[in-house]
């Protein structure tokens, strides 16, 4: 016949120890779980950021009066644009915001007054306050060249862009993507026309 050997009781002070042990082991799981979450969601909105939608922060004013320097914007990658679209390129380690105006073959004409022409078309510009030669050191009439688009910026006295040889026309590898949103300031939060 086999003996039974007592049962043993622990003491108040070892369940409590065992208790906080077991807490503990909890707590230190959950805090890696939420740690590896964080970090996975970081990762996966900034290679969302970078890749897909870049978020932009205005500084010069050619932009205006659609954009300010101080707005912060959303693009999207595209390589789908329509004369009139708000784009941002790459430009000598910088990111400049500009208006598509004109596309591979298009003839350009800047008028004395400012105003451009596109295909002996005068362009509707509504966004426009007044028109304005700028920087402008191109010979006109202008042919879009093949793989380029001609871009300008709204505020035309201060904008230096395709009208000038210095920036020239945007090629598509320039392209960071198209200005499609405002999120700040909060007052002017919407879609960027």
């Amino acid at each position: 016949m086999k003996r039974k050997e007592p049962l043993v009781i622990p003491e108040i002070f070892q369940l409590e120890t065992e208790l906080k042990r077991e807490k503990k082991r909890r707590r230190f799981r959950r805090t890696i779980r939420n740690t590896a979450f964080i970090l996975i969601t970081a990762a996966a909105a900034v290679l969302i950021a970078v890749l897909l939608v870049p978020v932009l922060r205005i500084y010069g004013s050619s932009m205006s009066p659609t954009l300010k320097p101080g707005n912060i914007v959303i693009a999207l990658k595209s390589s789908d644009f329509e004369q009139g679209d708000i784009i941002s390129f790459y430009y000598n380690n910088k990111v400049l915001v500009k208006r598509v105006i004109a596309f591979t073959g298009d003839w350009v004409n800047v008028a004395e007054d400012g105003y451009i022409y596109v295909n002996n078309e005068l362009l509707d510009e509504p966004y426009l306050k007044e028109g304005a030669l700028g920087e402008c050191d191109i010979e006109m009439p202008y042919q879009v060249p093949e793989g380029r688009i001609f871009v300008c910026g709204d505020n035309r006295g201060t904008s230096l862009d395709s009208r000038s040889r210095a920036v020239g026309c945007v090629s598509e590898e320039q392209i960071v993507g198209k200005i499609v949103f405002r999120i700040w300031p909060l007052t002017e939060v919407g879609a960027v026309e």
